[in-house]
């Protein structure tokens, strides 16, 4: 198989992400700098920083509420990184990251072939959050930000998205993709800074009671549900 796809089912990395191991140098097979597009063999000796990349593991799959402070990387330089805050057992990766000072659902899984179909803009995907503003908004501000804003730091315009009313300084917004710090500068283009962020919904699966810091294993039908919509089967 191609070297990207096996070290997505190892559960290291999406194949997006396997690639870019791939073009850092950081990934060897046989003692040989692997190659984008190489096949390798299921025996074949694969290292990431000289670190053996275990075979397929059985498929976990997660559900994280990741408190506000922790950063998502597996940089062990980082020490607020996430994979030694959650100490499990089992190699995971998260599909759409959360800044440090965000807050919480995380999809955390070694199925690297559901991040890739999770993450991929295309499809999208969508994706709920709460967020508090530091002062009072107008509704002419959520109906702007609903149209698609123009960040210039980005050279891009966001999607046009659904944005609701929660109270004077409170909405949900539910966006289809996941631009670096997206929903922070769509507020501030309109003056309006965020105070708390909160990520409540990933397509079907919700936060449902979890408290900071709290990780669960996906029901049967909430992995079901999820494994439907990411094959295009159902709506975001």
């Amino acid at each position: 198989m191609r070297i990207n796809k096996y070290l997505s089912e190892a559960g290291l990395c999406s194949r997006r992400e396997a690639d870019r191991l791939i073009r850092e140098g950081r990934v060897t097979v046989e003692g040989v700098p692997a190659r984008a597009g190489m096949q390798v063999q299921e025996s074949a000796e694969v290292c990431v920083d000289g670190r053996p990349v275990r075979g397929r593991e059985k498929k976990v799959y997660l559900k994280f509420y990741k408190p506000r402070g922790i950063v998502c990387t597996a940089d062990r330089r980082e020490p607020a990184n996430l994979t030694e805050y959650l100490n499990y057992p089992v190699r995971v990766t998260y599909a759409g990251r959360l800044d440090r000072d965000s807050e919480g659902l995380l999809l955390l899984t070694n199925d690297g072939e559901l991040i890739d179909r999770t993450m991929r803009a295309r499809n999208g995907h969508e994706k709920e959050y709460e967020v508090t503003a530091e002062k009072e908004f107008s509704d002419a501000f959520l109906e702007k930000i609903q149209r698609g804003v123009y960040l210039r730091e980005l050279g891009v315009r966001t999607r046009p998205c659904r944005a609701v009313r929660v109270d004077r300084t409170c909405f949900r917004i539910v966006l289809t993709q996941g631009l670096n710090r997206q929903i922070r500068r769509m507020c501030a283009a309109f003056g309006v800074r965020v105070r708390t962020l909160k990520r409540i919904r990933i397509l079907n699966l919700e936060l449902d009671g979890m408290k900071p810091g709290e990780l669960r294993e996906l029901e049967p039908e909430e992995l079901r549900e999820l494994q439907k919509r990411v094959r295009g089967n159902g709506h975001g």
